[in-house]
């Protein structure tokens, strides 16, 4: 396999086809082992590509498989142009791409910008000494006087964000572990080599981009320290209740001007291609005002996600139209992206402690919001999160905050794709994570065999999506909640399209507004209207109209 013999989608015909899209986000460590050794590799994503193409999504999108040292998981490269053994070759990523293609899916790769590994051989050349040709690539800054770290700036995976390193008598930045230093985006050969990185990704056929931690790029140049964040603040936060991260207002560490310019250039990178990019905004203070910032115009990122449906607490139906209505506020112009569930976080069916009605319900819900959609492996099984002991953990940040905080490992183990044996078909060999043993009875060969199961409540929901283009690229109006019940319309040209969901476990009733509503998605459990002239939704229940 070549780039030159791998088929490709022609997204120059069609330069809006991230508007709207669902995507698909593989942890390719946990999706299917093909070689036996307990790892998840791309050859394994190969082998599941008609499942997926099953599933009616428009794109994947894949974690990181560069080369690694993997103390983070593929989140710390040391080498960004190349694969990382565990998971193949630059041909097995290739044969994705074209097995993906030739299935009608798009490609989107999870470029990590912001840091490096230490192991990276820029960061070699660049702690040798203060005078080498790299040495101002990541952010080196003199102790105060007292010898202490320059600023106050803290790491997400705790204690201070600055390292100290002997052989140049300095302190290098990392936001998240010691050994992810972070680049300083200041200097503009950095930029260049970056966009390079991007370029060479472009030329062997990706779609698009995952931008991690979009919003962490620049630092502030001023080196001023954090102000503390109010007490009543501190429980909206991407990092967890035990961590001080939360004892500040992250202004300097993070979400800088200057990062608006850079985010152009790469823009500028990926037109001709006709690539699209995500971007992952990682703050709960600002996170909404900054996925409207970045996501303005068209010179810009295409889209962001940020946090609010990845929160700890269900949404309750009045924070749903609060959040729907702040993103109208602050990015009219621009493009959400919504997810539930992600690798960093804990599945959405046991964090919101969602009976199987309800995780249907919050299905549809994603699929009729205004924006593109992300869907986490699994996520369409209905899969719990797991539980992993301290002695299985390999997950970093719960080994530094257990008990307190377990960790990302319980969304992350692997895929679950028939029940007759315990490694649930993901591999022959001692996966890297333990398969939960509840997971066994919800996988995909005994869900296939169910059609009342969650994965055909998914692929029903998706295809839904595609069947009324007022739910991909339309726009929205109408925003309400009455009650337990989130109301709104999404149009576009002559297609009007009401959405309602009860998001509880209490029946409630729903009146229609005037009009000529004709029922739809009734495959979907939308409810009928009754005698009385009023919706009854029963618990976790949805109606879903068209207007005539």
């Amino acid at each position: 396999m070549t780039i030159a013999t791998a088929q490709r989608l022609d997204n120059a015909a069609n330069l809006d086809w991230w508007r709207g899209a669902t995507i698909y986000q593989i942890y390719p460590r946990s999706y299917q082992d093909s070689n036996g050794d307990g790892i998840g590799d791309l050859a394994g994503i190969v082998n599941r590509m008609p499942y997926i193409a099953s599933l009616g999504v428009d794109a994947i999108w894949i974690s990181p498989f560069f080369v690694s040292p993997m103390k983070d998981f593929g989140y710390d490269v040391s080498d960004y142009c190349d694969v990382d053994p565990m998971f193949g070759s630059l041909a097995d990523f290739d044969a994705v791409v074209d097995a993906a293609h030739r299935s009608g899916i798009r490609v989107m790769i999870d470029l990590v910008l912001s840091h490096t590994s230490k192991e990276h051989n820029w960061f070699k050349e660049s702690s040798r000494d203060r005078t080498n040709n790299k040495a101002d690539w990541y952010v080196w800054v003199d102790p105060k006087p007292d010898g202490t770290p320059p600023t106050n700036w803290l790491s997400i995976f705790g204690g201070s964000a600055w390292q100290w390193d002997a052989s140049r008598e300095q302190y290098y930045l990392h936001n998240f572990l010691t050994s992810q230093p972070d680049l300083n985006f200041h200097n503009m050969e950095v930029q260049d080599e970056l966009l390079d990185v991007a370029t060479f990704w472009l030329n062997r056929g990706v779609d698009g981009f995952r931008l991690d931690t979009i919003n962490f790029y620049f630092h502030d140049a001023e080196l001023r320290d954090n102000p503390p964040l109010p007490i009543e603040e501190r429980n909206a936060s991407i990092a967890p209740s035990v961590n001080p991260y939360n004892h500040q207002a992250h202004l300097y560490d993070k979400n800088r001007p200057e990062n608006l310019e850079f985010l152009r250039r790469l823009r500028a990178v990926m037109e001709p291609f006709g690539a699209a990019a995500v971007g992952e905004v990682g703050d709960a203070q600002f996170g909404l005002e900054i996925l409207g910032q970045y996501t303005a115009g068209d010179d810009l990122m295409h889209m962001c996600y940020a946090f609010e449906f990845l929160a700890k607490d269900q949404p309750t139906a009045e924070r749903i139209v609060s959040v729907l209505r702040k993103v109208d506020e602050v990015a009219k112009d621009g493009w959400p992206c919504w997810a539930f569930s992600n690798h960093d976080v804990e599945r959405h069916s046991s964090r919101w402690n969602l009976p199987p009605s309800a995780q249907r319900m919050f299905a549809t819900l994603i699929m009729c919001l205004r924006g593109s959609v992300c869907l986490y492996q699994g996520e369409e099984l209905g899969l719990p999160e797991a539980f992993v002991g301290f002695d299985d953990l390999q997950d970093p940040y719960g080994i530094e905050f257990w008990p307190e905080y377990v960790g990302r490992d319980g969304c992350r183990t692997p895929m679950v794709w028939v029940s007759d044996n315990q490694n649930g078909g993901f591999s022959e060999g001692r996966p890297w994570l333990p398969v939960a043993s509840e997971q066994l009875a919800m996988s995909v060969e005994a869900q296939e065999n169910d059609p009342s199961s969650i994965l055909h409540h998914y692929r029903k929901a998706i295809q839904f999506r595609h069947a009324h283009p007022a739910l991909e690229i339309g726009g929205h109006d109408k925003l309400k909640n009455d009650g337990d019940v989130v109301s709104f319309e999404r149009h576009l040209d002559n297609q009007v399209i009401l959405c309602a969901f009860n998001v509880s476990e209490t029946p409630s009733d729903f009146a229609l507004p005037s009009g000529d509503w004709q029922p739809i998605g009734m495959e979907l459990g939308s409810a009928q209207i009754s005698e009385d002239g009023l919706i009854h939704l029963g618990p976790w229940q949805i109606c879903l109209r068209v207007k005539q």
